[in-house]
């Protein structure tokens, strides 16, 4: 297990979606960010079945920054209420860890 976390989200569009991954990388919230999509999403809202496009986006950082990147995320996205979840990265390369370290929560 690393010190070591990917968040992911969704937006309604691609403009949402690198405004959010633009905005965390900048602030060094994350040390990097991908757009996906569109993708289909199937899901539960409100208490009805639905289904949409959205745009993915992938952040890594580290469980230190984790509660600021998710701050940041909810202040910043479109949405009232978006999922925002963190996954463990349980490995990795050595070099891309330590670049998150660096790259995460530093002002270099």
């Amino acid at each position: 297990m690393t010190d070591h976390v990917q968040v992911s989200t969704a937006t309604p569009t691609k403009d949402d979606a690198v405004h959010l991954a633009g905005s965390a990388v900048k602030a060094r919230l994350a040390a990097g960010a991908q757009v996906l999509g569109p993708v289909t999403s199937v899901f539960w809202h409100l208490g009805e079945y639905g289904t949409g496009e959205e745009y993915k986006v992938l952040l890594t950082t580290t469980r230190e920054q984790y509660p600021a990147l998710e701050a940041h995320l909810l202040a910043e996205h479109p949405w009232d209420n978006p999922e925002v979840i963190a996954t463990p990265i349980v490995a990795g390369a050595a070099r891309a860890l330590e670049w998150i370290e660096r790259s995460a929560g530093s002002q270099n």
